[in-house]
């Protein structure tokens, strides 16, 4: 049998404010990085079905939306619930540098893959010195 107190939840819920997680950050973890000219960021969705995922880019701002549902209790006596249910909502702020038309979304065993690719005219090219200039009368 599982004992129902736990003595840790409020350290724990203290120590995350003092970090400032906030509930987003703790129900839908985040990694990002920068591959050659994408962006990459993966977002753990345990236990949400891929129908029940939302997401939407405003101007810089990707939204991602998503409901983990409780299962039906029934004639069960729920003991102890520590997994979160509900809906969540994260908002990731992009740079001026990315081509939101073309974002990419993959879900897969729990996790949603996004992929970005850099606007054209955010990629490095090389500029040649004296191309196109015209010589200066004098």
């Amino acid at each position: 049998m599982l004992v129902r107190s736990d003595p840790f939840r409020d350290i724990d819920r203290i120590a995350q404010q003092m970090l400032g997680l906030n509930d987003s950050q703790l129900s839908m973890p985040m990694d990002a990085w920068k591959e050659g000219h994408t962006f990459n960021i993966q977002i753990d969705l345990p236990g949400v079905r891929e129908g029940d995922i939302d997401l939407e880019v405003e101007r810089n701002v990707l939204t991602v939306r998503a409901e983990r549902r409780a299962v039906e209790a029934g004639d069960r006596e729920i003991i102890h619930a520590e997994r979160r249910t509900g809906s969540f909502a994260r908002q990731i702020l992009l740079s001026d540098a990315l081509d939101t038309e073309q974002v990419e979304a993959t879900y897969r065993d729990g996790v949603l893959t996004l992929r970005i690719p850099m606007a054209e005219q955010a990629k490095p090219r090389k500029v040649l010195i004296g191309a196109g200039a015209k010589e200066i009368e004098q």
